[in-house]
């Protein structure tokens, strides 16, 4: 798994994912994470050569544990990262609360 970052200049926001490449196939979770410490969650792609191989939680899990790391207060959009969260209930303490 390896992160990709991309750093808009039009902005305060950096966009980035974390990627699995498996099978000649990517799956990835893209997020952004802005000067104000909130990383947002906005999707998650795994192609249909590799789905039920649990790539997705994995993808999710670093996604959080990335977030964990640097302190971040997380806000989630995509379903499938919500799906996650709502099995693992360790991770929702990064949940923020009063984004600007």
């Amino acid at each position: 798994m390896h992160l990709v970052s991309v750093d808009s200049r039009t902005s305060q926001v950096t966009k980035s994912r974390f990627e699995i490449d498996q099978d000649n196939h990517t799956a990835y979770i893209e997020f952004e994470i802005d000067g104000s410490g909130w990383m947002t969650i906005w999707h998650t792609e795994v192609p249909a050569a590799l789905r039920g191989r649990g790539i997705a939680t994995e993808l999710a899990q670093a996604a959080f544990e990335h977030a964990k790391k640097n302190h971040l207060r997380v806000d989630v959009i995509c379903p499938s990262a919500l799906n996650f969260l709502s099995n693992h209930p360790e991770y929702k303490s990064l949940l923020g609360k009063d984004k600007p």
